[in-house]
């Protein structure tokens, strides 16, 4: 499985409901794990973005669809980083 941080900013209609955010990270954290997604951590942060999440998910297509599938709920907007262990930087750099 491939790690990935994902970060979040609320809509104008999610920090509306900023009072149900805690109830939509639990729907989150289930609908991942229903496509098979692993949420390592999430963290509800202060500055440029509200929300970051570190994930391990199966294949690229399971993670778009979770983001997508949440981006459709119209209450946060994401950025999707690629995340790699140690075990996969130290192969990425014998191929230099």
């Amino acid at each position: 499985m491939s790690s990935y941080v994902v970060l979040a900013r609320w809509t104008d209609q999610g920090i509306k409901g900023v009072k149900e955010t805690v109830r939509r990270a639990h729907q989150f954290r289930a609908d991942c794990e229903r496509r098979g997604i692993r949420v390592h951590d999430l963290f509800w942060t202060q500055g440029r973005y509200d929300v970051a999440v570190i994930l391990e998910a199966p294949d690229e297509q399971a993670l778009m669809a979770e983001t997508l599938a949440l981006g459709s709920l119209g209450n946060a907007r994401t950025e999707t980083l690629r995340a790699f262990t140690d075990v996969e930087m130290e192969g990425i750099l014998r191929k230099l």
